[in-house]
């Protein structure tokens, strides 16, 4: 199966600057889409390879800095390039604050551009794959009875057999019957790789610690 390339969606009213972006991001093998409009963006659909956003400050309508924050509303994580030839310190910071991974000021250097590109889709790759892992084990935590996972929210908040036992109303026998077929559902190596997936999954009361000195791992 052939990779997709990576993909920059470049959002900029100006024509010519939209062929001329495409023409710079072609040249370095990129897959580039080209929108008019933060509407006609909005109305397309996304690829399903890494990707990120270049996008123009000064929009029609609502601006770029408006259609970022529109974006964070609406859970559309993309790493965001900003473009102008306007900008100011207060405009760049508060881009900046709301997650964009660059503020280019025109006339940019062409290097500039694809250094900051090339930083924007490797951190959507790393978002993509922990989006994944977090699939993965919401998939595997589903599969846990609903008395297993009682267990590992309580192993996870540091409990240990014998207190989830008492609290459960269980014998302990049985809880180490369930922490057994949970660390194998979960296929967790470890109380530690234990903890670190209840984190990811953010499971209620739940945060990233190590065991206590002498706790049954």
């Amino acid at each position: 199966m052939v990779e997709e390339p990576d993909t920059v969606l470049v959002v900029d009213d100006d024509a010519s600057i939209r062929r001329s972006l495409a023409d710079l991001l072609e040249s370095v093998g990129l897959r580039v889409q080209l929108f008019a409009s933060a509407g006609e963006f909005l109305r397309s659909t996304r690829p399903e390879t890494s990707c990120c956003l270049v996008l123009d400050v000064r929009l029609p309508g609502k601006s770029g800095l408006d259609f970022q924050r529109d974006l964070n509303n609406a859970g559309i994580q993309l790493p965001i390039i900003f473009l102008t030839g306007h900008g100011d310190i207060p405009m760049s910071v508060r881009a900046m604050k709301a997650g964009a991974v660059e503020f280019l000021t025109k006339p940019f250097r062409d290097q500039e551009l694809l250094d900051a590109v090339q930083l924007a889709l490797e951190q959507d790759r790393a978002a993509r794959a922990d989006y994944r892992q977090i699939a993965g084990l919401r998939g595997q935590y589903d599969s846990l009875t609903p008395r297993e996972k009682a267990v590992m929210g309580l192993l996870a908040i540091g409990r240990r057999n014998k207190q989830i036992a008492g609290e459960l109303n269980i014998s302990e026998i049985t809880v180490k019957v369930h922490r057994t077929n949970l660390m194998n559902k979960m296929a967790a190596r470890s109380l530690v790789d234990l903890l670190a997936m209840a984190a990811k999954l953010g499971l209620p009361g739940v945060e990233l610690r190590m065991p206590r000195s002498g706790a049954e791992i």
